[in-house]
């Protein structure tokens, strides 16, 4: 089968409903199936873009969700409202509670939202402000200091690390018996897992950025997992920081992270599994 890879499409900003049937189409002619590593739209039409690959693609279409598919919303509720819209789909599978899937009989395909835990780079010194702390319900930790806002550092440190660890939870759980079973696992994630995979600009990020371009919690058990299986191949999938590149973090365990572009959407690789 070929197994196609977008990441960070940002729907949303092809203004013109026909390029997106054009693009769905293009990967259609393309591939057996789709995963997207996240960023696919905003809350409020997030549904409806998945629906267009339902129908359009009319293939199986695996997907984890990235940070701007919540803006406008909640974490929790756009979860709930994505999980019920993909369950009562043809071709929809929403990774983050879906069951490993069996790409081959030595290949499976698994994945979680992922977020960025804070835990790597300097969340105490940055200086980023990013739309997620005003367009997301669960990040918007602002709190009055004299005459003006300022971020709540201990508060949304808390938020991120519960997001990340989270997630790191579910990875752990499912990859543990994928790897048992499988040659090759396939890692979906929205979310860098180690600072060497958070590229920015051509280069990892620094510690400025990175607190919010990585997940330290998923690298953790990304890494435990694959030096106690050396024998079976994970690779991770990812995007968010806009910027690709690729990095071997131990020679079983690879990381790819996607380019991206605003209204430029991409297919960045097909898989023949």
């Amino acid at each position: 089968m070929r197994l196609a890879w977008a990441s960070d499409v940002h729907l949303n900003f092809l203004h013109n409903g026909s390029d997106i049937y054009t693009y769905i189409d293009s990967i259609r002619a393309q591939a057996d199936a789709l995963v997207i590593t996240g960023d696919i739209d905003e809350s409020t039409r997030i549904c409806e873009t998945l629906g267009f690959f339902d129908t359009l693609f009319d293939k199986p279409v695996y997907f984890v969700l990235g940070n701007h598919d919540f803006y406008y919303g909640s974490i929790k509720d756009v979860r709930r409202m994505v999980s019920r819209f993909a369950y009562s789909s043809r071709n929809l599978h929403y990774l983050s509670n879906t069951p490993t899937i069996e790409l081959s009989k030595t290949t499976a395909l698994l994945g979680h939202d992922g977020w960025a835990d804070g835990r790597l780079g300097d969340l105490e010194g940055s200086d980023v402000i990013l739309n997620d702390f005003s367009l997301i319900e669960e990040l918007n930790c602002w709190k009055r200091d004299s005459w003006q806002f300022k971020l709540d550092k201990v508060k949304l440190r808390l938020a991120l690390e519960k997001f990340g660890d989270e997630a790191a939870k579910y990875l752990a759980l499912v990859l543990y018996p994928a790897v048992n079973k499988y040659k090759h696992v396939i890692v979906a994630t929205h979310i860098p897992p180690f600072r060497e995979a958070a590229w920015h600009e051509g280069k990892p990020s620094d510690d400025n950025f990175l607190p919010y371009f990585a997940c330290k919690a998923i690298g953790d058990v990304l890494l435990a997992v694959a030096l106690e299986n050396p024998k079976c191949q994970i690779t991770v999938l990812c995007g968010h920081t806009h910027s690709g590149g690729e990095v071997d973090i131990t020679p079983n365990l690879k990381v790819i992270t996607a380019p991206s572009q605003y209204g430029k959407p991409l297919v960045h690789h097909i898989f023949t599994i």
